[in-house]
């Protein structure tokens, strides 16, 4: 008995017919047939009904299909717990990331996971966070980066890369670089360089201001947080940033900006069933991102 003449006899059971089953598993109809007739002959019983225009099961073929099915779900886990053991673990897995974020710590994971498997074929994508969640959600996107204000989303698991506060960039002459908060009732009078909607940063300012009914004065909006600190340094507004983006921008004065109750979150995020490869990849993540946070 093999497991192509039970590939075959399945086909048949559900197509009720051999040229459809024939299609379906791209091989000729006599092959279909001369295979389904090899596995009866070994079973010593008649499976298929060919006497009418539709292929149907006999009484033993009804008995038969659930084992054949269960014969073939076997042999299809026994080769992903092989592959997973052996570590040759094949497949495709889908990596987001949001637009503009500083990544290191992702791609030093997914070069990590790389080099112990090989055959995983990796695709990366940027987009916005919440078209990153959705599309974690309904399985096109494996795991994703994403910012997002205050709490991570439901039904996702998740690992909170950081949670902080948000700054205002400002050029050393400006009105407001001598002060030691800015409230964002203040904040919200003054021309702003922002991120994008659908940003972890943007997200925590947009929810702060609706819930104070406070209209913000956005002038620009930049996908990447260099070029806000830039447009910001440049005298066109004032740039809304985290606490880490405003680090690296040592010409610009840094100032909080307080009233913004909910903190920005940069979190990984995933479904709570893992496939085997994405349950390799997610050890590599933490590593690398908790060397990121202990620094």
């Amino acid at each position: 008995m093999e497991l192509r003449q039970l590939e075959y006899f399945l086909a048949v059971a559900e197509e009720a017919n051999f040229t459809r089953a024939a299609q379906r598993v791209h091989i000729s109809q006599s092959g279909v047939s001369a295979q389904v007739r090899a596995l009866e002959a070994e079973l010593g019983a008649e499976l298929i009904d060919r006497s009418g225009r539709v292929a149907r099961l006999t009484e033993a073929g009804t008995v038969a299909r659930p084992y054949a099915q269960l014969a073939l779900d076997a042999a299809a886990d026994l080769r992903e717990a092989v592959d997973a053991v052996k570590g040759l673990i094949r497949g495709h897995l889908t990596v987001g990331m949001v637009t503009g974020c500083e990544v290191t710590p992702l791609f030093a994971a997914l070069a990590a996971f790389h080099r112990e498997h090989p055959g995983i074929e990796l695709e990366l994508t940027e987009e916005k966070s919440t078209h990153l969640i959705n599309a974690v959600r309904v399985g096109l996107v494996d795991i994703a980066l994403v910012g997002v204000a205050g709490t991570t989303p439901e039904h996702l698991s998740a690992q909170v890369i950081a949670s902080e506060s948000l700054i205002a960039l400002v050029p050393p002459d400006h009105p407001q670089a001598s002060e030691r908060a800015l409230p964002l009732t203040e904040l919200v009078a003054y021309p702003l360089v922002t991120l994008p909607e659908g940003t972890g940063i943007r997200a925590a300012f947009d929810e702060a201001c609706v819930t104070g009914g406070l209209i913000p004065d956005v002038v620009l909006v930049a996908s990447a947080p260099g070029a806000v600190a830039e447009l910001a340094s440049r005298g066109l507004g004032i740039a809304v940033l985290s606490e880490s983006m405003a680090k690296v921008h040592a010409g610009l004065v840094a100032v909080p900006i307080t009233g913004v109750p909910l903190p920005a979150l940069l979190a990984l995020v995933w479904r709570p069933r893992t496939s085997p490869a994405l349950s390799a990849l997610l050890p590599h993540c933490r590593r690398e991102f908790s060397l990121t946070t202990a620094q």
